[in-house]
């Protein structure tokens, strides 16, 4: 006779959870099968591009599957970063994110998603300090001269930026402001295009990442005139700051860091972190980020989503005394 034991609801409780343990260490294991998208969200060229690229070379060959550099460019970075919140959760698709997510909240007066909630951050990769540049052409050598030649020449005050609601375009909101010149804001899909045009002075001056422009910087053709950081940039030590140029209250770098969808299994979120801390605190790495004027960093999710919140509500207030807005 064969008797039949009811199974206690703690016993149960402990099966299931077992159960859970279990499937997402193999999934863990398991990730990944096929190759992995790091989606950015300017055009190629830029700051954001080289850094995935260093980045996806590495957790390349560190996860045994192809990553793929994916471009997808506009409206301030916020095209991108729609289309891996609304990606399958399943650490396949992730966003190379920047400050310019924490601006674009404030500045999008509809986003079709919240950066908060939809993407769950992995790690910092680097903080890039930005730079008041101009091309080697114009006849300024500091903030001063090119303060006194847009007041004397008004039609020539236009900056370009990597987009609305991106860092640049706050920081030239920030200058105008402080200085009281006028000036036009260009907005391009990324750092390729606005250096193009700056090489062939289409535009004025521009406050992007030093990356894109240091190559630039080193061959004489584009004139640094100040970085937006509180401190000089190892990478342009003879650089004064804005402060320093004698305009107050400029402390604006731009980080980059990975997110994925929200949802995203914790053990796959968990490995995209450790294979990707190991890189960025590697010294091949390392000296990569130091030849593009970048600082790596490599947190913890958590450190880089209060990093998130706290930048979110401090470019809100910047946004609203800026009176910076897109429909």
């Amino acid at each position: 006779m064969q008797h039949t034991f009811p199974i206690g609801r703690r016993v149960l409780q402990g099966i299931t959870l077992a159960a859970a343990i279990t499937s997402g260490a193999a999934m863990a294991q398991a990730w990944p099968t096929k190759p992995i998208s790091l989606v950015v969200p300017f055009a190629a060229g830029g700051t954001t591009d080289v850094l995935a690229r260093a980045l996806g070379e590495r957790l390349s060959r560190a996860l045994g599957q192809p990553v793929i550099i994916e471009s997808k460019p506009g409206a301030g970075a916020t095209i991108g970063a729609d289309y891996v919140a609304k990606a399958k959760p399943d650490g396949y698709t992730l966003l190379v994110g920047a400050v310019h997510h924490t601006i674009a909240s404030s500045v999008y007066r509809k986003l079709p998603y919240d950066f908060q909630k939809d993407l769950v951050p992995i790690t910092t990769i680097a903080m890039v300090p930005n730079v008041l540049v101009v091309n080697a052409n114009t006849p300024v050598k500091n903030v001063s001269e090119l303060v006194a030649l847009v007041k004397a020449q008004p039609d020539k005050g236009n900056y370009g930026s990597n987009g609305n609601g991106t860092a640049q375009h706050l920081i030239g909101t920030q200058f105008q402001n402080s200085t009281g010149i006028p000036l036009t804001h260009i907005a391009y899909k990324g750092s390729g295009p606005l250096a193009t045009d700056l090489l062939g002075n289409q535009i004025l001056m521009s406050f992007d990442t030093i990356t894109p422009v240091l190559p630039h910087i080193k061959g004489g053709k584009l004139r640094p005139l100040a970085v937006t950081t509180s401190t000089r940039s190892p990478a342009l030590p003879d650089v004064p700051t804005l402060d320093e140029a004698g305009l107050k209250g400029f402390n604006i770098g731009t980080w980059f860091g990975i997110l994925a969808p929200a949802g995203t299994p914790k053990e796959v979120a968990e490995r995209l972190n450790t294979e990707m801390v190991k890189i960025i605190h590697s010294s091949e790495f390392r000296k990569r980020m130091e030849e593009i004027g970048a600082d790596p960093i490599g947190n913890t999710p958590e450190q880089m989503a209060q990093q998130i919140k706290s930048e979110t509500e401090k470019f809100a207030k910047l946004v609203k005394d800026g009176k910076v807005s897109v429909d």
